[in-house]
C-alpha cells in the first residue's frame, strides 16, 4: 500500500494500494457452493482479519504506467540486501502468483481459514469514478469455489496514488518528492457513485463480513476524505446518506470503521463528528513512528511499545478500538536498489529486524489478552497484512519461514 498517511507530518510517506482496470460492474459475482464448510465460530467471539493488498495481478492502468505485464512482483524479485544481515529478497513459497485466478485465490482462502483467520479486508481503490485493482477481489476471491470459507470486507484506500516503482533517493530532496499518478480526494458525486457501486456489488454477497450483524466498511485516510467531501459535518452528511442507501437496499445498518494514526490532528473529534462506529490502525509505523529509528529497529522494540499503547489509544476515542498486529516492516523493495539506503522518507524508512514467527506469536498473544478484557466490546484484531510483500509485512508463506506465521495465528487464536 502507499503511504499518504505519513506524508503530512513526516517525510511524506506512502502506503501502496492499487489501481485496477474497470469492466466488471454488473456481473453476477457469487460463486458456486462447494461441500467444504466454513470454520466454526470461536466460543470466545474473537475475530481476526488481515488486510489484503491487491497489487499482484496485471492491471491496465499499471501497464500504461510501467509496461506490459507489470505487477509489483517485479520489485519483490529485484530486491537486494541494503546492509549486512538484511534479508532480501523475500521469496514466496507459492511462487509469484496471479491473485486474479480463482484457483490461486482458493489456495489463499483455504490457508487463511485453516489457520484461524476470519476475514480478508481488501485494500480497495476508486479513482476517476471507477474501481482500481479490483480484479483480485472480483475475479479472484468472488469467483473462487471456496469463498464461503472466509469473509471479506473493504477498506477504501482513499489516498493519492504515487509512482514508487521504484522511488529514487534524489527525488525525496525536491519540492515534489512523489509523483502523483492519480489524486485521492473524491468529490461528493464520485463518493456517491463509489458507495452505490459498493452497495450493489459487494454488500449482498453471502461472504461479506458483518460485525455484530452489520456490513463492515473502513476508511483509510480521514484527511483526504475531508479534502474531497468538505468539513467534518459534510463528511457526516455523506456517511449518513451512505448508511441510508445501504438500509434501503436491504443490507441493514453499516459498521463504519476509521483507520487512525498519530499523524492525524484531533482524530478523536473527527471520528466522533463524522459518526464512525470503531477505529483501528493499518500498521505499527502509523502508530509508533517515533520507535522506528535509524536504518533498522528490532521488531520487539516496536511490538512492546504497540502493546502497551493499545489501552491509551482506546481512551482517546468514544468508539471501540480494534488493536493492530503488524507482521513486519521493510519497504526497501520500493527504493531504487542502487541508491544509498538511509532513513530519509518513505520508502527509505527504518526496517524492522528480528520479526521472527515467535515474535509475531507474542504480538498475537498480547492482542488476544487485550481483547479478552471484559470492557472490550468488539473483540476483533486486525493484522498487517496478508501480502504486503514490498513493505515486508505478510502472512503468506515464504521460503524462509514457510507457514510459521499462519501457524502462530492458529496456535494463539485457535
Amino acid at each position: 500500500m502507499t503511504e499518504p498517511l505519513l506524508r503530512r507530518n513526516i517525510s511524506r510517506s506512502t502506503f501502496l494500494k492499487g489501481a485496477a482496470a474497470t469492466g466488471l460492474a454488473g456481473l453476477a459475482l457469487s460463486s458456486p457452493r462447494v461441500a467444504a464448510a466454513a470454520p466454526a465460530p470461536r466460543d470466545d467471539g474473537l475475530q481476526v482479519a488481515a488486510y489484503y493488498f491487491p497489487q499482484w495481478h496485471v492491471d491496465v492502468r499499471n501497464e500504461g504506467w510501467h509496461g506490459a505485464g507489470w505487477t509489483e512482483w517485479r520489485l519483490v524479485r529485484d530486491a537486494t540486501p541494503r546492509f549486512p544481515g538484511h534479508e532480501q529478497p523475500k521469496v514466496p513459497m507459492w511462487g509469484y502468483q496471479d491473485e486474479s485466478d480463482p484457483a490461486v485465490m482458493g489456495q489463499k482462502i483455504d490457508a487463511a481459514a485453516d489457520h484461524g483467520l476470519d476475514a480478508f479486508i481488501f485494500d480497495w481503490y476508486w479513482y476517476d469514478n471507477a474501481p482500481f485493482l479490483q480484479r483480485a477481489l472480483e475475479q479472484g476471491f468472488l469467483r473462487a469455489a471456496n469463498n464461503q470459507r472466509l469473509k471479506f470486507a473493504l477498506m477504501w484506500a482513499d489516498q493519492d496514488w504515487w509512482d514508487l516503482y521504484p522511488q529514487k533517493r534524489a527525488r525525496l530532496s525536491t519540492a515534489s518528492p512523489y509523483e502523483t499518478l492519480i489524486p485521492g480526494a473524491t468529490k461528493p458525486d464520485s463518493f456517491r457513485a463509489m458507495t452505490d457501486y459498493v452497495i450493489a456489488t459487494y454488500f449482498g454477497h453471502p461472504s461479506y463480513w458483518r460485525v455484530s450483524g452489520r456490513p463492515y466498511f473502513s476508511f483509510y485516510d480521514l484527511g483526504i476524505l475531508q479534502a474531497g467531501l468538505g468539513s467534518p459535518a459534510d463528511v457526516r452528511t455523506a456517511l449518513d446518506d451512505f448508511r441510508a442507501r445501504a438500509r434501503a437496499a436491504g443490507h441493514g445498518e453499516l459498521h463504519l470503521n476509521a483507520v487512525v494514526t498519530q499523524f492525524v490532528a484531533d482524530a478523536s473529534r473527527l471520528v466522533q463528528t463524522m459518526g464512525f462506529d470503531s477505529v483501528t490502525n493499518y500498521t505499527w509505523i502509523h502508530f509508533e513512528y517515533d520507535k522506528f529509528q535509524g536504518i533498522s529497529t528490532p521488531y520487539r522494540t516496536v511490538r512492546t511499545a504497540a502493546e502497551s499503547g493499545w489501552a491509551d489509544v482506546q481512551a482517546q476515542f468514544s468508539v471501540p478500538y480494534l488493536p493492530n498486529v503488524t507482521a513486519g516492516w521493510d519497504a526497501s523493495p520500493r527504493t531504487a536498489q542502487t541508491d544509498t539506503f538511509d532513513k530519509i522518507g518513505y520508502p527509505f524508512e527504518t526496517i524492522l529486524t528480528g520479526n521472527t514467527p515467535d515474535e509475531f506469536r507474542a504480538a498475537l498473544a498480547a492482542a488476544r489478552e487485550y481483547l479478552a478484557r471484559p470492557e472490550t466490546t468488539i473483540k476483533i484484531a486486525t493484522i498487517n497484512a496478508w501480502n504486503e510483500w514490498t513493505e515486508g509485512s505478510y502472512l503468506e508463506p515464504d521460503r524462509r519461514d514457510g507457514l510459521a506465521r499462519l501457524q502462530a495465528i492458529k496456535k494463539v487464536f485457535g
